[in-house]
Order: C-alpha cells, then sequence, then structure tokens
C-alpha cells in the first residue's frame, strides 16, 4: 500500500517542507521532542553543557552559497553544530566551507546562550581556541559561562577518542547514515538545517517510541 506521502504532488510535499522550515514549525516540534527525551533519560530540559563543532560536506549541482574547505579539501558547506551530552541537537547553522570554525562558531553560539540560560560550560577542540574562549566569556560576564577547549592525551599520536567531543562526532555519523545529508543537495541554506532537523526528528521518536 502506497504511502500518504507517495500519494500526494511533489509540488504539495515540497510546500509544506518549505512553509514549515520558515515558520519555525518543524523547529518547534524538533525542540519539544528533545526536551522530552531529556527527561526520559533523567536530565532536565535545559540543559547545562554542549559540545560545539563543524562538519563540511559535499554540494551537488544546485547551485545556493558554495566555498571550498582547504583543509577538509571539500568543496560544499559547513555545518556549524552544537549537541548536548546525549548528543541532541541544541543548535545549526550552515554555512559556504570556506567560513573558519570560529567565526561560524560566533554566529551559532550567540543565539545558543540566549535561548539557554542554563548554559554554563561549551567544550570544543583546538581550532577553536584563541579569541574566542574571552569572547564566550563575555557573552555572560556576570555569569557562569566557559568555552573548554579539549585537548588530545600527552604523547598520543594519530586518531584518538577524546573527551566528550566523541559525542558530536556521534552525531555527525547519525547525519552520514541518512543517505539525504550525505550531500547537502539543498538550494537554501534553510532547508538544509531543515533537513537536519528531521534526520532528529526521526532519531527522537524512534528512541522514544522503544521507551
Amino acid at each position: 500500500m502506497a504511502t500518504v506521502a507517495q500519494r500526494l504532488p511533489w509540488s504539495t510535499i515540497y510546500g509544506y517542507f518549505r512553509k514549515w522550515s520558515q515558520d519555525w514549525t518543524g523547529k518547534f516540534i524538533h525542540d519539544r521532542l528533545r526536551d522530552r527525551l531529556r527527561k526520559a533519560c533523567g536530565r532536565r530540559a535545559a540543559p547545562t553543557a554542549a559540545i560545539i563543532d563543524s562538519q563540511s560536506v559535499k554540494t551537488a549541482e544546485q547551485g545556493g552559497p558554495c566555498g571550498h574547505d582547504a583543509g577538509k579539501k571539500i568543496e560544499g558547506r559547513k555545518r556549524h553544530l552544537a549537541v548536548d551530552t546525549l548528543g541532541l541537537l541544541l543548535g545549526v547553522r550552515i554555512s559556504e566551507a570556506g567560513m573558519q570554525d570560529r567565526v561560524g562558531a560566533q554566529r551559532l553560539l550567540s543565539v545558543l546562550v540566549c535561548t539557554f540560560g542554563w548554559l554554563q560550560i561549551i567544550w570544543a577542540d583546538r581550532g577553536y581556541q584563541g579569541r574566542l574562549v574571552s569572547w564566550v566569556k563575555a557573552l555572560r560576564p556576570w555569569g557562569k559561562l566557559s568555552l573548554d577547549i579539549v585537548q588530545p592525551p600527552h604523547g598520543t599520536k594519530g586518531f584518538h577518542v577524546q573527551r566528550k567531543r566523541w559525542i558530536i562526532e556521534r552525531t555527525f555519523s547519525w547525519f552520514f547514515k541518512s543517505r539525504r545529508l550525505r550531500t547537502d543537495y539543498e538550494v537554501r541554506t534553510d532547508h538544509s538545517e531543515a533537513m537536519i532537523l528531521l534526520c532528529m526528528i526521526r532519531i527522537m521518536v524512534r528512541r522514544l517510541s522503544s521507551r
């Protein structure tokens, strides 16, 4: 039996997708599910800790913002992400791949800190060290908020699982299990963000239904 989506014309499906990505319906559903799942895992709805990182992905030939990540040697876009200690999405911003991580982090964190008033610590890798540490502290000069740069164990070489950072790397792996997110096929960056929200909504619904 064909699903409802298979019976509807593509223009109707796209119309709902575009509308919900612009009027925050998708984000509202995502955030309510995240709060519910956090509570089901014995956590408060409002997180006190976050992890940030970025992921560069290739784009198709659809047009839209695109750049070159010299470090990863990828032509495409960059996903600037913040997740909680469960790996659940707190915030996402999409930019061209050439944007520096620190610049993308500022755009992401300026909104994140206002949204999550209980946030106290943010973990990041060495790519975010420098002026960003003091910039984050200045976001809440009379409150407790700090950017903790996670350093690899002394004397280690090659790949090594790093404290806290493995959590967001796992979230990135969830995206790559979604065929639509292995490459950015969207023309608009807000649609790219909406596709990430849809992926996380699917993951959270499955987790909640299994409880």
